[in-house]
C-alpha cells in the first residue's frame, strides 16, 4: 500500500508570502486593468464553467503571456521559482494558462466562497499565487483566507504583497463591504502528482 503524501507529511508549508516583487508604477498599471475588468468571473472550467452568484461575484480580465506582458510573466515565473525552491518543491513547468485580473465591488459585495484551484483536464496547477493591487485603506471586507489545519487565516492586506500556496488549498475572498479590492492571480502548472 502507497501512503498519500500530505503536506504535513512533506513538510510543505501552508502558504508562504513575498513583498516588494512589484513596483509603485507597475501596481499602478495592474490595478487599472483590474479596475476594468467586465468579464462576470465563473466558477468552474472551460465550457463547464458558469456564473453563479451565490459562490462567486466578481468581474475578471485575462492577461495572455504577450510581448507586452512578458515581464509580468518573468517577473511571476522568477517569484514563483524561489518561493518553490524554499517552501514547496514541488515539479513545475510554468504558467498553463492566462493570468487573472480580478475587481470585487462593495455594490455587490464581491466574493469568492471556499474552494481550490483545479485547472481543467489538461493543466495540472500546483503553486497558486495571488498578488494584492489594492491598497487596504480602498476597501474594507475582502479578506483572503487559506484554510489551515482547519481554521481560516487571514492574509494581510499589504499592497505588493504576493501570497503563494498549493494549489489544492482550500481559501476564500470574504464579502467586500466598502470600496473595491483588485487582485492578479496566476496558477503555476506540472507534471501530475503521482
Amino acid at each position: 500500500m502507497q501512503h498519500v503524501l500530505t503536506p504535513a507529511s512533506r513538510n510543505i508549508v501552508p502558504y508562504a508570502t513575498w513583498g516588494g516583487g512589484f513596483s509603485g508604477e507597475e501596481l499602478n498599471f495592474l490595478q487599472n486593468l483590474a479596475q476594468n475588468a467586465t468579464q462576470s468571473a465563473q466558477v468552474g472550467n472551460g465550457a463547464a464553467g458558469e456564473v453563479n452568484q451565490n459562490i462567486r461575484r466578481s468581474d475578471v480580465n485575462w492577461v495572455e503571456n504577450s510581448q507586452e506582458f512578458n515581464w509580468l510573466f518573468d517577473r511571476l515565473g522568477t517569484i514563483a521559482s524561489e518561493l518553490n525552491a524554499d517552501y514547496f518543491g514541488f515539479d513545475l513547468v510554468g504558467f498553463g494558462e492566462p493570468l487573472q485580473l480580478t475587481n470585487y465591488l462593495d455594490n455587490n459585495q464581491g466574493t469568492y466562497g471556499w474552494h481550490q484551484d483545479f485547472g481543467g483536464k489538461r493543466i495540472s496547477r500546483k503553486l497558486s499565487l495571488v498578488l494584492q493591487l489594492a491598497c487596504p485603506s480602498q476597501y474594507e471586507g475582502g479578506n483572503l483566507e487559506i484554510l489551515v489545519t482547519g481554521e481560516p487565516h487571514k492574509m494581510p492586506k499589504e499592497r505588493g504583497l504576493l501570497v503563494a500556496f498549493p494549489a489544492w488549498t482550500l481559501h476564500q475572498v470574504t464579502p467586500v463591504t466598502k470600496g473595491h479590492r483588485q487582485s492578479l492571480v496566476a496558477w503555476v502548472s506540472g507534471p501530475n502528482f503521482k
